[in-house]
């Protein structure tokens, strides 16, 4: 079978040229960002839907999503994720049958349907239905997923007499004695003595079990395979179509049966399915920002494939989580809050308002029968943890802009505490056995003795700039809700960043980076543009020194003061984007220190609006998102990081950027002539350009809600919170407008 076809059967839902006018998914192409590391899932899914129906190929390498384009097909499965890296999840109940057959798929939340088309020279046709089917890992890691066991039934209907399958699967992460390797900045070095380990989050065992209907009667088998396996072969005499209709659920099957009959009845069409998921895509997500600019194709398609890439998960599984249960809504597979806090998070705030509350409040139910929010999760389970506590960067987020609703802020900050001052217990990932990395703060014991991390832990210095931001984060909620004392406290913690800072190490003429302290609290000697493996093991996790120490984003004017002031601080940014200034050439981007595919380096070309050269934010934000992202299959500079780099882009396209944490926007340039941005309640955020161009697009001046604008920055309250607009004049060369030298530094 030709990998082009797997494509196109998937895509079909989401981009049908006779769609109307506005139908905004004729702009989604589903297999962007699928190749390349990209690891996009190419399916069919609603909105974080809990049916991700899509194809597994995959070629001796892991295949994140399921897919690699030249891979070998196994198969179509019900369950899995998209963007993510780290270790393939899900791929489970699959089915799979000889080539030469047409297969054509859609999808509810919970249900997905097969129409399948046979060769017209068919001897016989069969469906197999593979219970054990999983994604496998071929790292050499031992983050392979383990199929334990399962079965598959055929049932009648006591009243109509027709027949139905219906089983589960039971899966953990397996371990097993292969060589784990650290993963660093584009390449892998191995350890000399392999451990153990069980998958990304190492989630114990879980199940999903299914319900599925044929629209004709079939003769059916189950039969075990060459290696523990449950399968159900269905086969037809002289039939060369064939639909069929199934549910998922993780609570039983007859749970997975209901959800197969409520939501996909025998009756429905593949057209009224495909028109359905199109429907859902259009009012949920692509239609919050519009345009009536239609130059640019290209634009466009950036712009409605990034929206739709961003939002396939987290998963939504309110109602079918069978660890506990409660009345507020739950969300799985988050990979990972310290991919997402960054700007993708305040993103989903404003497309996805209704399902943002319900995501936080998920976090905090979490905490309230877990002990503890998660950085990551999924299957649920919490992990892994690769710096900080971020929901506290989340939670802080949404609490400054107003988020209220049924959120339980009581509960939510007694959450945060839990991060600030509860350290977890230690799960022993073989990936650092120093401190936990299921959950919280694993270096907490360092961050309270001595208000920095040593290298007792791991990752210890992009550990302590995510733990200051996380206390920012507390000091915010504290604040606004008149708690004094933790306010003070934790304003005070937020500020430990600086005791990682070693005046001492240089590079060129620049002096004084965050950098590793010993045990006895001396600085370690450090390279600003090396980080070793940047992995698990090391003093910086996936950012050069360089990159971590400009992410104090809290605490920016005293950044700016060790940096040596406004011009040293210009200077050194600058440095950041130079061609051939990194000579360990690990990345394809120019050997530049600035690394377009990675989240340290995401806020890094927005910070000049901080020190008057809000020109330099257009001139290299705009540059990196053209240089490096497309709507193509190979269209991402990395890993999509579950939709964390297409918002990144979008942000720049949008011309703002958010400070997570803070109501604060940094001033951009917009790629659009007219943009509308529908916040709901009727409100708009409408932001408009004269006089831009490919080549003219550096802001000349800026009107915000009909005042003249001289800051480089505006809040949630100045065009969110109401709506209003954002008017732009653009030109060629860069003109000095924001004349405001104020700037918001909060922990300052």
């Amino acid at each position: 079978m030709r990998t082009s076809g797997v494509v196109a059967a998937s895509a079909l839902v989401l981009n049908n040229a006779a769609s109307a006018a506005q139908d905004l998914t004729n702009y989604v192409l589903p297999d962007a960002r699928t190749i390349n590391g990209g690891n996009t899932f190419p399916g069919v899914s609603l909105p974080f839907g809990i049916i991700k129906l899509g194809p597994d190929l995959y070629t001796g390498s892991d295949s994140y999503s399921g897919y690699q384009a030249t891979g070998s097909f196994t198969g179509f499965s019900l369950l899995h994720e998209s963007g993510t890296g780290g270790a393939p999840k899900y791929g489970r109940v699959a089915d799979a049958r000889g080539s030469g057959t047409t297969r054509e798929m859609s999808a509810t939340h919970r249900a997905g349907l097969y129409s399948y088309t046979f060769p017209e020279d068919s001897t016989s046709s069969n469906v197999v239905v593979d219970v054990s089917h999983v994604l496998p890992s071929f790292r050499g890691q031992g983050l392979g997923q383990s199929y334990l066991g399962g079965n598959i039934s055929v049932i009648e209907d006591p009243q109509s007499g027709s027949l139905h399958y219906e089983g589960f699967g039971s899966y953990d992460n397996v371990s097993s004695p292969l060589g784990l390797f650290k993963q660093g900045r584009g390449r892998y070095s191995g350890y000399a003595n392999p451990p153990l380990l069980q998958g990304w989050n190492r989630a114990p065992k879980w199940t999903v079990y299914f319900c599925g209907h044929f629209d004709n009667e079939a003769t059916y088998k189950t039969f075990v395979g060459t290696k523990p396996l449950e399968t159900e072969l269905a086969s037809y005499d002289d039939t060369l179509s064939v639909t069929s209709r199934v549910g998922v659920s993780f609570l039983s099957t007859n749970q997975a049966c209901k959800n197969v009959n409520e939501e996909m009845p025998r009756d429905i069409s593949l057209a009224t399915l495909e028109e359905n998921v199109k429907k859902a895509w259009n009012e949920r997500i692509l239609s919050k920002i519009t345009t009536t600019d239609t130059t640019n194709n290209t634009n466009l398609q950036l712009l409605y494939t990034s929206l739709y890439h961003m939002n396939i998960i987290p998963t939504n599984k309110t109602g079918e989580n069978p660890i506990w249960s409660s009345s507020e809504p739950y969300y799985d597979d988050t990979f990972t809050l310290w991919d997402l806090f960054r700007c993708t998070t305040s993103l989903f705030h404003i497309i996805e308002p209704v399902a943002y509350e319900e995501f936080i409040r998920s976090l905090v139910d979490i905490w309230r029968h877990d002990g503890f929010m998660p950085d990551g999760r999924s299957s649920f389970s919490n992990g892994v943890t690769q710096g900080g506590s971020n929901a506290d960067n989340v939670l802080a987020d949404a609490y400054v802009k107003g988020v209220r609703g049924a959120v339980d802020w009581e509960d939510a900050f007694k959450a945060m505490v839990t991060d600030a001052e509860t350290g977890p217990p230690n799960n022993n990932n073989p990936r650092d056995r120093s401190a936990s990395t299921k959950e919280g703060r694993g270096a907490l014991p360092d961050w309270l003795e001595h208000g920095y991390i040593t290298t007792k832990y791991k990752r210890s210095v992009s550990q302590a700039v995510e733990y200051s931001a996380n206390d920012f984060g507390l000091y915010q909620v504290a604040s606004g809700m008149e708690k004094a004392d933790e306010a003070s406290r934790y304003l005070n913690r937020s500020r430990n960043w600086r005791n990682q800072w070693n005046p001492d190490m240089k590079f060129q003429d620049f002096t004084g980076f965050l950098g590793p302290r010993n045990t006895d609290g001396t600085f370690k000697k450090q390279d600003p543009l090396s980080c070793g493996s940047c992995y698990w093991g090391d003093d910086y996790y996936q950012g050069l020194p360089i990159e971590y120490s400009f992410n104090a984003h809290h605490d920016i004017e005293h950044l700016v003061e060790l940096c040596g002031g406004t011009d040293a601080f210009v200077a050194r940014l600058e440095a950041m984007f130079t061609p051939g200034l990194n000579p360990s050439g690990e990345f394809k981007f120019s050997k530049m220190p600035f690394n377009p595919g990675n989240e340290p380096s995401f806020t890094t070309p927005f910070l000049f609006n901080y020190v008057g050269r809000q020109d330099l934010t257009v001139k290299y934000s705009r540059f990196n998102a053209k240089s490096y992202y497309q709507p193509t299959p190979g269209g991402l500079p990395g890993n999509s990081d579950a939709g964390a780099m297409e918002s990144w882009v979008l942000w720049v396209m949008l011309g703002l950027y958010p400070m997570t944490g803070q109501t604060t926007f940094l001033v951009g340039s917009p790629w659009f002539s007219d943009l509308t941005i529908h916040l709901g309640g009727g409100k708009e955020l409408h932001i408009t350009t004269a006089g831009g161009s490919e080549d003219a697009y550096y802001v000349q001046s800026l009107k915000v809600s009909g005042n003249t604008w001289v800051k480089a920055w505006v809040t949630w309250d100045d065009v969110f919170a109401n709506g209003g607009s954002m008017e732009y004049v653009l030109g060629s060369e860069p003109v000095n407008w924001a004349t405001d030298p104020t700037h918001p530094s909060p922990a300052t």
